[in-house]
């Protein structure tokens, strides 16, 4: 049984794969993941976002920052879904 502070991958990419609501406005959500050089990256507030390669054959997702108006304030960032530690604020487990 998993605790309501953690969320399974599995669960956490399903979300992620949920990139517009009904009345087609981006869902946002919030993630912290490792780089590859050991950095830990949180960011508060972001969107799914498209990679120039094939994301689920690599497994990587795309991440794009925004404010609270949902308006872009980064780049595009591809992570590694092993990398992802947190999602929504709750830890991920597999």
């Amino acid at each position: 049984m998993t605790d309501v502070t953690t969320i399974r991958r599995n669960l956490a990419l399903r979300e992620y794969d949920i990139k517009e609501t009904a009345d087609a406005r981006p869902v946002p959500f919030s993630i912290k993941f490792v780089k590859k050089n050991g950095e830990l990256v949180f960011v508060p507030k972001a969107i799914a976002a498209g990679l120039p390669f094939s994301a689920k054959d690599n497994r990587m997702r795309g991440v794009m920052p925004v404010d609270n108006k949902l308006n872009k304030i980064g780049h595009i960032t591809a992570v590694d879904i092993d990398a992802i530690v947190e999602w929504n604020g709750k830890k991920v487990i597999l």
